[in-house]
């Protein structure tokens, strides 16, 4: 197993941008740039001895510093939204930028992780991304460094290791955005997929998808995936929590989260007979099922629309620094950030 690199283009400064790929011996090859972390490629193995490229992207640097969307990237330093744009670390108070109504998403639309040069080092199966940022960018306390380190395994298994420090207490809640699409990535919609979360709770949210504080049952509602079911059945339903966020996209709290790694969710598509796994170290997962994506050209000329892909970003809940009662998103000095996230592809 190699990585090998490419020119993938240059940013408006001049900037060069590069795209790693990782292959290992079943031919599964994935492709991320220094660029925001972004997975630009995942192309597995399929039914019948086929490959499917099976994330959202584009096939050059431009649209992704636009990436309304987040394609593929790694959004930080806080991912999912928070309250107004305002929360308090150690006593200080700090207003972020509001850009998602009258509440933050994403921490910041143009200056965030995912506009990012990050540097690069790569192994034999691995390339390690990593940034750093100042206290007080973005409005977060710390001299802070995070690296994310993406390892393509013989299994099959895309595995993210995170790992953050800072020298302040502050907010850090990364996650990757990637949006998937199981028959492949210019295939349509994914409401013909099924999926199972292993999770018997989620938080239910108020207009403007801030999370009530409340950790909720999924039984008796459509957010009930214990069991595998198609991702369409009920993404229509006249259920307040989906009509408030137009379609599934909810933090899921992962039954009996420890901090260990965990088989949290199973993603299945029939026509190209792939399975995705998803195992984490963290908390919560959002599934999001692509409700807002733009009509837009993808990779290969795809057009891409509302559901074309679904994301599945392991997280700490939203607005959690708001929420004493959910797990605290808080690190620094006595707090290393340090979480894993796992893909795991396999046939039927």
């Amino acid at each position: 197993m190699s990585v090998k690199k490419e020119l993938f283009g240059k940013l408006a400064d001049g900037t060069e941008i590069t795209k790693f790929w990782i292959e290992n011996k079943n031919g599964l090859r994935v492709a991320v740039l220094n660029y925001g972390a972004i997975i630009t490629n995942l192309i597995v193995p399929a039914a019948n001895g086929q490959m499917k490229d099976v994330v959202l992207g584009y096939d050059e640097i431009k649209p992704y510093t636009v990436n309304n969307n987040f394609f593929g990237a790694v959004v930080g330093p806080n991912a999912n939204r928070i309250c107004k744009g305002q929360y308090t670390v150690d006593g200080v108070s700090y207003q972020i930028e509001i850009n998602d109504g009258e509440n933050n998403c994403h921490s910041h639309k143009t200056l965030g992780y995912h506009k990012c040069v990050w540097n690069a080092e790569t192994g034999s199966n691995f390339v390690k991304l990593s940034l750093t940022d100042t206290d007080g960018n973005l409005g977060f306390p710390g001299n802070r460094k995070l690296s994310v380190t993406y390892t393509l395994t013989d299994d099959n298994e895309l595995k993210l290791h995170y790992e953050g420090i800072s020298d302040k207490n502050t907010v850090l809640n990364p996650t990757n955005h990637t949006y998937f699409n199981l028959a492949g990535h210019e295939s349509g919609n994914i409401l013909g997929h099924k999926l199972q979360i292993f999770a018997s709770n989620y938080t239910p949210v108020v207009p403007g998808a801030i999370p009530t504080g409340e950790i909720a049952t999924v039984k008796g509602t459509p957010l009930d995936f214990l069991s595998s079911k198609v991702v369409g059945d009920d993404i229509e339903d006249a259920f307040e929590q989906l009509q408030l966020t137009s379609g599934f996209d909810h933090n899921w709290v992962i039954d009996d989260a420890d901090g260990s790694l965990k088989k949290i969710a199973v993603v299945e598509e029939e026509s190209a007979g792939i399975v995705m796994n998803v195992y984490t170290t963290l908390p919560g997962v959002q599934f999001y099922a692509g409700n807002f994506i733009d009509e837009q050209t993808g990779k290969d000329g795809a057009s891409y629309t509302k559901r074309s892909g679904l994301c599945l970003e392991t997280q700490y809940f939203p607005d959690s620094i708001n929420q004493p009662e959910f797990p605290s998103p808080v690190f620094g000095p006595d707090r290393k950030y340090d979480t894993t996230t796992v893909y795991e592809f396999q046939t039927k």
